[in-house]
Formats: C-alpha cells, sequence, structure tokens
C-alpha cells in the first residue's frame, strides 16, 4: 500500500469512527444545543451520530423531537417510528408521535383488508421478549442434556425430562422468533416526507394521479420499479409514488 493511499484510508477511518466518549460527547451537545432551541445544530448532532452507526432508540427520539420542533412532520414521525423499532417505548415517544400525527394534513379514512394471521400475531407480541424467551428455553435444554450425560446413571433421568420440556417448549417460541424476522424482513413500512406526494395509477410520469398525501402519514411499500413505488395506505389505497416522497421506517 502506497503512502497517499495509507492516508486516505486512514483518514476515512477517522471519518466513520467515533469511541464510545466522543460520540457521548457529541450527544451532550446535540442535547444543549436543542435546550437553547438551536434546533439546527442538534439536528445536525444526531444525524451526524446516526449516520456513524450510533442508533439507538434515545438518539431517534431527540431527533424527532428536533424535527417536531422545526415543523418537520414527516421526518418527525419517521424518527419516532424508528426509535420504536430501536426498542424505544414510554409515555414520552408515544406523546410526541401522537402529537406529530395530530398535525398532519390526512386524515386516512375508509376500512382496511385484514392483515394475515402471520402479521397479527407478530404485531400483538414483542420480538425482543421473544427472542429471549426462546434462547433462554434452549439454551437451558442443553445445559441439563449435558447435566444427564455428566450425571450417574440412577439419578440423571429428571435432568433428561426437564431438559426435553425446555427443548420442547422452545419449537413453538423459535417459530414465533422466525415469523418475526420474516415480517421484519418482508413488510416495509415507510413515512410519507415529501410536502405533496402523488400517487399515479402507473409507474409513469404521464399516468393519472389517483390522489395526493402528505408528510407524516405512515404508508407501506408494496414493491418498486425504477423511481416508483407502490404504497398502500392504512385504508388500503394504493398507487404508484416517487421514490423520493417517502422513507423506510
Amino acid at each position: 500500500m502506497s503512502a497517499i493511499t495509507a492516508i486516505l484510508v486512514a483518514t476515512l477511518l477517522g471519518q466513520a469512527y467515533y469511541s464510545p466518549e466522543e460520540a457521548q460527547l457529541l450527544f451532550q451537545q446535540a442535547n444543549e444545543s436543542f435546550l437553547k432551541q438551536d434546533y439546527t445544530t442538534a439536528r445536525e448532532g444526531y444525524e451526524k451520530l446516526l449516520s456513524r452507526g450510533f442508533g439507538g432508540p434515545d438518539i431517534h427520539y431527540n431527533l424527532g423531537t428536533t424535527y417536531l420542533s422545526q415543523g418537520d412532520l414527516g421526518r418527525a414521525v419517521l424518527a419516532f417510528e424508528r426509535a420504536r423499532r430501536a426498542g424505544g417505548e414510554g409515555p414520552d415517544l408515544e406523546a410526541n408521535l401522537a402529537m406529530a400525527r395530530a398535525q398532519q394534513l390526512d386524515k386516512v379514512v375508509g376500512t382496511a383488508p385484514e392483515e394475515p394471521f402471520l402479521q397479527r400475531v407478530v404485531a400483538a407480541t414483542h420480538g425482543n421478549l421473544v427472542a429471549w424467551l426462546f434462547l433462554g428455553t434452549w439454551l437451558a435444554g442443553f445445559a441439563f442434556v449435558f447435566l444427564f450425560r455428566v450425571l450417574r446413571p440412577g439419578g440423571r433421568a429428571w435432568a433428561a425430562v426437564v431438559g426435553g420440556l425446555l427443548l420442547t417448549a422452545s419449537v413453538p417460541s423459535g417459530a414465533l422468533l422466525a415469523a418475526h424476522v420474516w415480517v421484519h424482513e418482508t413488510l416495509h413500512e415507510a413515512v410519507v416526507i415529501a410536502p405533496t406526494l402523488r400517487a399515479r395509477e402507473f409507474p409513469k410520469e404521464e399516468a393519472k394521479v389517483a390522489f395526493e398525501v402528505h408528510p407524516g402519514l405512515k404508508v407501506r411499500v408494496m414493491e418498486e420499479t425504477g423511481r416508483y413505488v407502490r404504497i398502500r395506505l392504512p385504508n388500503g389505497l394504493e398507487g404508484w409514488a416517487e421514490r423520493e416522497g417517502v422513507a423506510e421506517i
């Protein structure tokens, strides 16, 4: 590797990495800027942390609060939804998300088609809890199986029974965990961020506009082609919109 290449690599690595101490300092500085109502500086700090791989729920939540203070409903809802997906929860998050949604221009009415059974089950269960339940029963089951192997004959039957029960119990939680992974990978939810997003009947600029939506509305991305994505509204209405007008959660 030449000296110039080495310098370039080192520079890029230095720009793309923060130590935990540096990240914490930048987070505190962004928080202080927010308290001073310097929302632009605060937003830049939170976005810089996210761009360097620090994507915890607190950063997304603070970024959403900053966007909400700036009146950017689309990106505020997007950040709050990402905070939720990252494991964030609590009354402050729900209250700010509700506040942002209350300011949305679109009040979608109509009955949405019923979700498939698998998606309803996943929506009704907490992914992290399912993951820990599976991991706990699976590891405990193998631990008792190992204990069965090391105990003396005649006094180890109970270990086999307990281990078998635990491994059996891990099967449904493992299946539910797989369902969570499948839904997460195949179900693409997004938030409208464009000031006005026109959904057309076909993925062509000359196609007739079917409807318009505005920042903050949560939609589902069904498929994509070229610079268009087919979105579905909460009431089941679908149309083709420009990809840049929505951001996936």
